[in-house]
């Protein structure tokens, strides 16, 4: 089985993650997509909205039946994504994971913790995102890896290939930002209407 992994604070989530985990299904061959609703992000100033709300409106949000919205991270207790897939590695030891990530996470990738080990260790399909695609491209892990690059067209065999190996979709673009929705008041753990 191979399992797409597709981290983040989902606060809120919205239909471009929605979006984007259909296309990944599709461009990499996956049998299946699990969000990672993370406890918090490291790189990130501020704390997310409660955990709760977090899940209940990422499977509002995805309901899909090759798709299942987590909280694993937090049952872990893991705070870092490599630290997160070394556990799900051991536990899993059958499953074949890929890690997923917008364009904009793979422009600053090399500030991840241990991101090394993590592009020598989990193939990795990029999605694009808005104002991001020549940044993601042109940023220090695609430079490093860009021998271990997949073309677009084999993107569905990116599970089955040994790491690291990382394909780029071009996929149709949204305009959906968890940071306008907040900005918009829309959220901030229960819509603005709802007092």
């Amino acid at each position: 089985m191979v399992i797409g992994l597709l981290g983040g604070s989902f606060d809120p989530a919205h239909e471009g993650h929605a979006h984007i985990t259909r296309e990944a299904l599709r461009r990499f061959g996956l049998d299946r997509v699990w969000w990672l609703v993370s406890p918090g992000n490291p790189l990130k100033v501020n704390g997310p909205a409660p955990m709760a709300e977090r899940m209940a409106r990422a499977r509002a949000v995805m309901d899909h039946p090759r798709v299942v919205v987590s909280d694993i991270e937090a049952r872990l207790g893991t705070r870092y994504t490599a630290e997160t897939l070394r556990r799900l590695m051991a536990r899993y030891p059958g499953v074949r994971f890929v890690w997923l990530m917008g364009a904009d996470n793979l422009a600053q990738f090399h500030r991840w913790q241990n991101w090394d080990w993590i592009m020598q260790n989990v193939p990795i399909g990029v999605l694009a995102r808005p104002g991001s695609g020549t940044r993601a491209r042109l940023g220090r892990a695609a430079r490093e890896y860009a021998a271990e690059r997949v073309r677009e067209r084999q993107g569905e065999r990116l599970g089955h290939l040994a790491p690291p190996a990382w394909c780029f979709a071009d996929v149709p673009l949204r305009k959906h930002s968890s940071s306008a929705i907040r900005a918009r008041g829309e959220w901030g753990g229960r819509a603005k209407d709802q007092g």
